[in-house]
């Protein structure tokens, strides 16, 4: 195999920029088909990208024999089914978040991967250059052991995070697996996770305020297994003058500070005061999917495993039920 030929299962909102256009510009990559169930947008997105087939069937696509990867970007709900599906064809997987509905479908998907599969999962702000730098920061210990944790994602009724569609799937547990926080938190505790570790233990309690049906205000605490400690909160119902997104990092020596949706860093310690600042890619899926391609190929490491996968699905649940 030299090179991966992608068909997208879901070519909506976020495939149209964040991640659609990078499956061509990554070098052995190719995007060579598109499904979605509405046939009349599967066909614009194909014309619009120069994609060669599209369908409005899952198998469909999969009995193209020139694909040899997926990218599953459908609600969370269909994930597991269409996943099942992938693994039967042999194909690669690259996975939206979260990966399934809830931990428990996560830890099925896990018993059904054997070690002739590759899937990874779309944790794709790992590869950013912000975060990377934030990792690089805690791992070279420039601000002494770690100690603890604090993050705050406090945004209004009209969030400018969240991605915004026709009809907001988001907020039907149904399909979605739990309202906003089931659709952004799956980012920030897979990076705590990635930064620090194996998790010991980890609990939460959450409140619905919205439509009493997803959970509007979620508190969650994570205990590390290096000692390491965590402490989150969500809030999807904040005045709009108390929005807020910030992420600091507390070590013997002094604070790491950063935000999920913006490009900078701020370094503060005993001996210095630094602001680092990055452009992130126009396709921000672009360099997680480039190691991607590589890791199918046989020439590089999973960036984001199931196992990964199944840990966040795990967090989400303590932290909302």
């Amino acid at each position: 195999m030299k090179t991966i030929n992608w068909g997208i299962i879901g070519c909506g909102d976020v495939a149209e920029i964040k991640s659609g256009p990078a499956f061509q510009k990554v070098k052995n990559s190719k995007l060579i088909a598109v499904m979605r169930r509405n046939s009349t947008k599967a066909q614009d997105f194909a014309e619009r990208h120069q994609v060669p087939f599209w369908y409005d069937s899952v198998d469909e696509l999969l009995q193209n024999s020139e694909i040899n990867a997926v990218y599953i970007a459908t609600p969370p709900s269909t994930h597991l089914a269409i996943a099942k599906k992938c693994l039967l064809t042999k194909k690669f997987i690259y996975l939206e978040k979260p990966i399934t509905l809830n931990f428990a479908e996560a830890i099925e998907l896990n018993t059904l991967i054997d070690k002739t599969d590759k899937l990874v999962v779309a944790h794709y702000r790992r590869k950013l250059p912000t975060f990377e730098k934030v990792k690089e920061l805690i791992d070279t210990a420039i601000i002494g052991k770690i100690l603890f944790v604090d993050l705050q994602i406090l945004q209004s009724k009209s969030n400018n995070i969240i991605a915004k569609t026709a009809t907001n799937w988001r907020l039907e547990p149904a399909i979605s697996g739990g309202g906003y926080f089931h659709d952004i938190a799956p980012h920030q505790i897979d990076l705590m996770y990635y930064y620090f570790g194996e998790i010991k233990r980890a609990q939460g309690f959450s409140t619905s305020l919205l439509n009493n049906k997803v959970d509007t205000i979620v508190n969650g605490i994570i205990e590390f297994k290096n000692g390491i400690q965590f402490r989150g909160i969500w809030n999807f119902d904040a005045p709009e003058k108390e929005i807020k997104d910030e992420c600091k990092i507390y070590g013997e020596n002094g604070t790491i500070t950063f935000s999920f949706y913006s490009e900078k860093i701020f370094l503060s310690t005993d001996k210095q005061e630094e602001v680092f600042t990055f452009k992130n890619p126009i396709h921000v899926q672009q360099p997680m999917i480039e190691q991607t391609v590589r890791y199918f190929l046989g020439q590089d490491v999973n960036p984001c495993s199931i196992k990964n996968g199944v840990c966040v699905m795990k967090i989400l649940d303590n932290f909302t039920t």
